[in-house]
């Protein structure tokens, strides 16, 4: 399958000129109907015919399988979730905190890699915001933030300033602080080749309805398997435990603790269909494309005005607008959807492999009274 061969099948791609990929990656058809398939066959059938229960479960086997494939993990070391939000929670709602603990975290973290840590500062905990430049974390300021830290907690990629960071050796730096690591990788997967056991995290939280195009609902959760049978969850149901009906629950083994009870297998059953449909494409020519096409954009961009590098490093462009909502709102008027940055006080285009030459140069020449 080709890039635009995957486009064809997407219902929302045919009228509008869509570049909000960061946000939110409208479906193919066949990953929708993965899942309105899964929910039919399992409240129509399986009650008569099998076990609902064993049936959802084999889905979620199933997908835990192809998440742990895609992104270099075993599946004994994922968990399924809702959400990158969920992820983060979930890590932080298992350790013991004491007052005095440090997170550290970065000045353009998404709301999901913040919320948590100003919830536990009410219970003590002390959170250390690193202020970044351009996107970038400084290597001797982040050595110097980690020290005595107990968890830190950053992204691989910015989605404000679409910049990678660098994952491996932030990660070596805060384990040598004795620190957890705990990464948002939310924007790479569908994108990027992701390997989790190159970077070497303790943790990295994800989700399939950005770039992979899946359905809300179908995040993950990767967590190395010596670290994890060393959380503790505060959330716990059949799924979190080795036996549901033993007079003392144990702790399921691995990262399968994260999850609890019976959720809808169907976003994880959309989850491995996008995951497939992604790696049909192949996920270095998905990367190649998004290339040039940002190359396009940014060429087009004065420099001053990209919030990110000349040189883009992932589908995410951010771009200095006098009034960003305002920018928004024309270009939607236009049938150009993309969105704004509050935090950065800017507007943010998303181009993935399925835009065209032509939506780049659209989308530019309708910025031109911005710029």
């Amino acid at each position: 399958m080709t890039p635009l061969e995957l486009r064809a099948d997407v219902p929302a791609l045919q009228d509008q000129v869509y570049l909000n990929y960061g946000a939110h990656g409208p479906s193919p058809r066949y990953v929708v109907d993965a899942a309105d398939e899964f929910v039919q066959d399992h409240e129509y059938r399986s009650p008569i015919e099998s076990d609902p229960y064993e049936r959802a479960f084999q889905a979620f086997d199933r997908t835990r399988a192809t998440v742990a494939a895609h992104v270099g993990a075993a599946p004994e070391e994922i968990a399924l979730t809702e959400s990158t939000t969920a992820g983060i929670n979930a890590i932080a709602g298992a350790i013991d905190w004491e007052p005095g603990d440090v997170v550290v975290r970065t000045d353009i973290e998404h709301p999901a890699g913040i919320l948590p840590w100003q919830r536990l500062e009410r219970e003590g905990v002390e959170v250390r915001v690193l202020e970044t430049e351009d996107g970038r974390i400084d290597r001797e300021a982040f050595t110097e933030a980690v020290r005595g830290a107990r968890v830190v907690c950053f992204s691989a990629v910015t989605w404000t300033h679409g910049t990678w960071q660098p994952v491996a050796e932030l990660v070596d730096i805060a384990h040598d602080a004795g620190a957890l690591t705990l990464v948002d990788a939310v924007q790479v997967p569908g994108q990027s080749p992701m390997d989790v056991s190159e970077w070497g995290a303790d943790a990295v939280a994800a989700a399939g309805h950005k770039w992979l195009l899946g359905l809300w609902g179908g995040g993950f959760l990767y967590v190395d398997r010596a670290v994890a049978d060393r959380l503790e969850p505060r959330t716990v149901g059949y799924r979190s435990v080795e036996e549901p009906t033993a007079e003392r629950f144990e702790y399921a083994t691995g990262a399968r603790r994260f999850e609890v009870g019976s959720a809808n297998p169907a976003p994880h059953v959309a989850l491995r269909e996008a995951i497939e449909t992604v790696e049909s494409v192949g996920i270095q020519t998905i990367e190649a494309r998004i290339s040039r096409l940002t190359t396009r954009l940014a060429e087009g961009i004065p420099d001053d005005r990209l919030l990110g590098p000349s040189n883009p490093e992932t589908g995410l462009v951010a771009i200095d607008v006098a009034e960003p909502e305002t920018t928004v709102q024309r270009l939607a008027d236009d049938g150009i959807v993309v969105r704004a940055l509050p935090p950065v006080d800017a507007v943010r285009v998303s181009v993935h492999a399925v835009n065209t030459e032509s939506e780049v140069d659209r989308v530019l020449a309708s910025l031109e009274p911005d710029l």
